[in-house]
């Protein structure tokens, strides 16, 4: 680990290694990088869906749930105080889906969308989840793997990290003082 950070050293090696990276993708051919040209063409899930919460996504997905229950992600809401689980600048990022149609309202109305879950990252899954459902329990061919993995966002196309992690996009801190933690 360099111990140099901020220095002109650090941000060279930074400058260098996106450089290498850049060769490297404009060099790969076809078939070289599938992963990069898989991400390129992800289609759009369907139009229409709705949040689901998490847990109906464990129905299928129980070990990425049980790993996500023991995050910070999963215990985003719990962080807020009462005064601030109905603040709409604190639950944009503490639940998943606030503001869209289906998303999380209130605790309790929602419960199911409190924390940063799954459709934070994934966005709305009940399509996917109809989908996946109807094949049952049987070993999925490589094209209905396909038509299930094509039927939700691998990641969302807006970056949803810097949308609640200003901060560390040298934004300002929207958390109330007397909730921040000390570092």
């Amino acid at each position: 680990m360099c111990k140099r950070r901020g220095t002109r050293f650090g941000g060279t090696v930074v400058a260098v290694t996106f450089l290498v990276l850049v060769a490297l993708m404009a060099t790969a051919g076809p078939g070289r990088m599938p992963a990069l040209q898989a991400a390129e063409v992800e289609p759009a899930p369907p139009e229409g869906q709705t949040y689901t919460g998490a847990k109906d996504c464990a129905s299928c997905h129980f070990k990425q749930y049980m790993s996500w229950k023991k995050t910070k992600h999963a215990k985003t809401f719990d962080l807020l105080s009462t005064k601030y689980q109905a603040d709409a600048n604190c639950v944009k990022c503490h639940a998943t889906g606030f503001a869209e149609a289906t998303g999380f309202k209130d605790l309790t109305s929602t419960p199911n969308l409190v924390g940063t879950s799954c459709e934070a990252c994934h966005g709305p899954g009940s399509k996917h989840a109809e989908i996946a459902k109807g094949f049952g329990k049987e070993k999925l061919t490589a094209a209905q793997e396909k038509t299930v993995r094509d039927s939700i966002w691998m990641m969302t196309p807006k970056n949803v990290c810097v949308e609640c992690h200003k901060v560390e996009a040298h934004g300002e801190s929207s958390t109330p003082a007397e909730l921040r933690t000390k570092k």
